[in-house]
């Protein structure tokens, strides 16, 4: 019997390691999440205020009696965003999704009276600059429930659409099921469209079931129209199985796709905006994140959610989601082989 088990016992380790793929994967994929959340919240500590700044954020000077207004900007635990637009800046504080909204050229800033962290960065301020003038504003609180409900949606979506597909076909290579189709009238690009039109349907509704569902418990707040946020949560769910397409187009590896989806998941769970704002983070970062489809996803539906805003308004991340579809479909069918790489 213990013959026996020490056989199986190694031959398994023996066949994980000998997989070269899979064992750079366990190595090298816990490594690049450390760097990249080294990345992302580096830093003396978490900011426990958000403040927002219309125009360009003041230099650190030299502290003079006509200068003392930068002591606020040096202040730690403060994260400082800057708004070029004072519409969408003022809706964050009434949203209380801005503590405080700061015109230094102006002398002026904007507070929510119902925000209590917004009392406390007022006294700061007014601490450091007692001349600024308040102007007062008011709106529901956006609950940290609302918020984070597009990227819960859009992440479950995600794992349904790049694992309900890209596995799901690599595991139909491996156990030759596609072979035998292949020797079938089907055509690749009869199965690829059966395989996106089903994904799609049950992808968008039970994302549309779990909405109605949650909706009823707990009152999301809403502005935008939900026939908009239909659209989008479509267009996103296409963008992904396209790209869980050409994630399996080749691979006969369950291990190998498992680490290529992975790959792609990960980044877009940390860089998408799922359970933080990107705001404030390092340019190059939020640069990256719009490269990835769930980043274009998120921000579009809660977009329509918190601020009312319509598709034309959003028309640069649904020509992005549009255009990485084009891209990912049109690599799937270059790419696609009935038996995979070697066969």
């Amino acid at each position: 019997m213990w013959k026996r088990f020490y056989a199986l016992f190694k031959a398994r380790n023996l066949e994980f390691f000998r997989d070269r793929s899979s064992l750079a994967w366990n190595i090298i994929f816990p490594l690049l999440i450390l760097i990249g959340f080294s990345f992302i919240f580096d830093g003396d500590g978490k900011a426990q205020y958000k403040v927002g700044v219309l125009g360009q954020i003041p230099e650190v000077q030299n502290n003079t009696d006509n200068e003392r207004h930068n002591d606020f900007y040096q202040l730690k635990y403060v994260e400082f965003v800057s708004y070029e637009d004072e519409s969408k800046a003022t809706q964050r504080v009434e949203q209380h999704q801005v503590d405080l909204l700061v015109a230094p050229l102006q002398k002026t800033y904007w507070l929510n009276e119902s925000s209590p962290k917004g009392y406390f960065v007022e006294q700061l301020l007014l601490g450091a600059a007692p001349e600024y003038q308040r102007i007062t504003l008011s709106g529901k609180e956006i609950r940290y429930l609302d918020w984070v409900l597009p990227g819960i949606l859009g992440m479950n979506m995600m794992f349904s659409c790049l694992f309900g597909v890209g596995y799901v076909i690599v595991r139909y290579r491996k156990s030759s099921v596609l072979k035998r189709l292949k020797a079938t009238p089907l055509h690749a690009i009869e199965f690829i469209l059966a395989q996106i039109i089903s994904r799609l349907f049950i992808v968008v509704f039970m994302a549309a079931a779990v909405f109605v569902v949650c909706d009823f418990m707990f009152d999301f707040y809403m502005l935008g129209s939900y026939l908009n946020l239909l659209i989008v949560a479509f267009l996103g769910a296409l963008c992904m199985i396209s790209l869980g397409l050409l994630m399996a187009s080749r691979s006969r590896s369950e291990e190998l796709a498992g680490g290529m989806l992975n790959m792609v998941t990960w980044p877009m769970m940390i860089l998408s905006g799922v359970w933080f704002s990107m705001e404030g983070a390092p340019e190059w970062i939020q640069t990256v994140a719009l490269a990835l489809p769930l980043t274009h996803l998120v921000d579009s539906a809660r977009s329509i959610m918190t601020e009312g805003t319509n598709l034309w308004e959003l028309k640069n991340s649904v020509f992005a989601l549009l255009g990485m579809t084009a891209v990912f479909l049109t690599l799937s069918a270059y790419l696609f082989r009935w038996e995979g790489d070697g066969r």
